[in-house]
């Protein structure tokens, strides 16, 4: 019997809890669900409609429903968060890690969040009111405060009898970080030194220098980039006097990459990374529009480069049928370019010091691939024609267009970023203005010189 994928697996049992859910078969689907980890709970939740949501979150063990909100994607947890009042989503939240509840009170409504607070006790306010003081988008914001601070004077044996007390270690424990009176941070000891040492060793021996702790108002992206570069498991966060705030664990890093990649392929279509595949239309609608109104206004610009030529159109209609095929191509070769620096950006390997490199590496690749499909078509346009002038108006249409779509596929991402504006979001509808408007015009510019 042939084995079926992950994502096949998760479609015959989403249509299986659809077609118990239409049948009314409410105690089945309690059972399917009931045995589900989180990650494929939340799934199923974002892979159904808006409707067959709320249903679906009453048949979830309450047990569960706090680590299936950590997994949902903003917009699927604001819908369920709207629904339920503030004392049951702070029932909900007992256990949530601190960064996933604090990122769960962003979304909520000032005057439900205060509840949610105010239910909680005052251990948990606290921790979760430190975690909402730093922006969500940094080491402060992401980080969680379960760590287990060692003093520097005291010996293995001391430090092994209380964590047999203790009976439970936090999530992803793979040091305990040194601290002096004051909290302030001094170093790592790793879970292996501290058990393989002596009972008598005192943990100053043990503190491993090399432990970098990331400042709290550090950009998650800088975050997760430490922890590719350095294989870390775990990270401490400190503040400006090096107090120890919390930790970093690598769950959340994968979380920040995932995030990163999705708003990056989201946002060269204009949409926003936490849109809801099942929103309702009008919504769906309303959030795709914005982008659409700036495209067609830029595509204007081009519809008003080809109107300057409409008597030489006239006059030559095969230079209409051969109008779209230069822009089309400077698009594409712009877009690989966009993409490779926009990459390039994201991952930190592109910025002031190599920039002006990399602009004459894809000047050459577009003058160079300008040279190779310029001489290709223009041989095609010659031979279909019989006319070699045409074959050559559209041969240096294509290579001006080429280069320039390589030069603006690196310019405009730089410029954005330094502008502070997402190059992923806005560097898709710029590049397409200009290769189409830089193609129109070299094509019938160059065809009204020589053609007439």
């Amino acid at each position: 019997m042939p084995e079926i994928s992950e994502q096949e697996f998760n479609q015959q049992r989403l249509q299986e809890v659809n077609e118990a859910l239409g049948s009314g078969m409410f105690v089945y689907v309690r059972k399917l669900l009931h045995n589900l980890p989180p990650y494929d709970l939340a799934l199923i939740l974002e892979s159904s409609t808006a409707k067959s949501r709320p249903v679906l979150w009453q048949l979830i063990e309450p047990d569960n429903q706090g680590e299936v909100l950590e997994e949902l994607s903003e917009e699927v947890r604001k819908g369920i968060l709207k629904s339920m009042r503030p004392e049951k989503v702070a029932a909900v939240a007992e256990g949530m890690d601190v960064d996933d509840l604090a990122e769960v009170l962003r979304t909520l409504p000032d005057s439900v969040y205060r509840e949610v607070l105010n239910s909680m006790d005052s251990q948990d306010r606290a921790r979760v009111e430190t975690a909402l003081s730093f922006d969500e988008d940094t080491a402060g914001g992401i980080m969680n405060t379960d760590t287990i601070t060692l003093r520097p004077d005291v010996t293995v044996d001391v430090i092994l009898r209380y964590l047999r007390l203790k009976g439970t270690l936090p999530e992803a424990t793979d040091s305990f970080y040194v601290v002096d009176r004051h909290d302030r941070f001094i170093g790592a000891v790793s879970l292996s030194a501290l058990v393989t040492a002596k009972t008598e060793t005192v943990v100053s021996n043990l503190i491993d220098a090399e432990i970098e702790a990331v400042p709290a108002d550090m950009p998650e992206t800088d975050v997760a980039q430490l922890f590719e570069r350095h294989d870390w498991l775990s990270a401490p966060v400190v503040d400006e006097n090096r107090r120890l705030l919390g930790r970093i664990t690598i769950d959340d890093v994968i979380d920040i990459i995932r995030e990163d990649a999705e708003h990056s392929m989201m946002s060269m279509a204009g949409l926003d990374d936490e849109a809801d595949t099942f929103a309702p239309v009008i919504k769906s609608t309303s959030q795709r529009s914005i982008w659409l109104g700036v495209n067609l206004i830029t595509a204007l610009f081009a519809v008003a480069v080809s109107s300057q030529f409409e008597e030489l159109l006239s006059i030559l209609p095969i230079l209409a049928i051969l109008n779209s095929l230069v822009p089309s191509m400077g698009g594409v070769a712009g877009n690989q370019t966009l993409t490779l620096v926009i990459r390039g950006i994201a991952l930190g390997h592109v910025g002031d010091s190599n920039a002006r490199s990399l602009l004459y590496k894809e000047l050459a690749v577009g003058f160079l691939n300008g040279v190779i499909w310029a001489f290709l078509i223009a041989s095609f346009v010659a031979l279909w024609k019989q006319d070699l002038m045409l074959g050559g108006v559209i041969a240096f249409a294509m290579l001006m267009n080429l280069t320039v779509a390589g030069i603006a596929g690196v310019v405009i991402p730089l410029l954005l970023k330094k502008l502070s504006i997402d190059p992923a979001l806005a560097g898709s509808v710029i590049l397409t203005t200009i290769t189409d408007v830089v193609g129109i015009f070299a094509f019938l510019g160059t065809a009204t010189l020589l053609l007439q």
